[in-house]
């Protein structure tokens, strides 16, 4: 391992890890998937896409088996842990690290949106700003 990797080298081994979708597509394909916004609360309410929930990439790992929105499903024969999960941030860095915990915590269908927020914005997607 090396001890001088950078940030930008954590996320780019992660989406290397990863399935990244681009906004258009999450949008177009939208299912019954978790959508997890790991912004911290201020950016989460600065605009977020419409049926995110917000837990903070600091505590993601901590609270992600607890939230009502991954641990219900409709089947309970089903683990919660295979229901779907997209994961998003600003701009895509923190939500392909997250994905890539979510994985070694054995989720097994995570997926990230590409250029997060941002990038859904600029693709002239809707926002919730509160």
């Amino acid at each position: 391992m090396n001890a001088h990797i950078t940030a930008a080298g954590l996320v780019a081994e992660a989406r290397a890890a990863i399935r990244e979708v681009t906004p258009a597509a999450f949008a177009t394909h939208r299912r019954d998937e978790v959508l997890i916004d790991v912004r911290e609360p201020a950016e989460f309410e600065t605009g977020h896409i419409p049926g995110a929930i917000n837990i903070p990439r600091g505590l993601l790992e901590f609270q992600v088996d607890a939230h009502p929105a991954v641990a219900n499903v409709s089947d309970p024969a089903l683990s919660h842990k295979e229901r779907p999960v997209v994961v998003v941030c600003r701009t895509g860095g923190r939500a392909a690290l997250s994905a890539v915990n979510l994985q070694r915590l054995g989720f097994a269908d995570v997926r990230s949106i590409a250029g997060g927020v941002t990038a859904w914005g600029e693709a002239g997607l809707p926002l919730v700003i509160r």
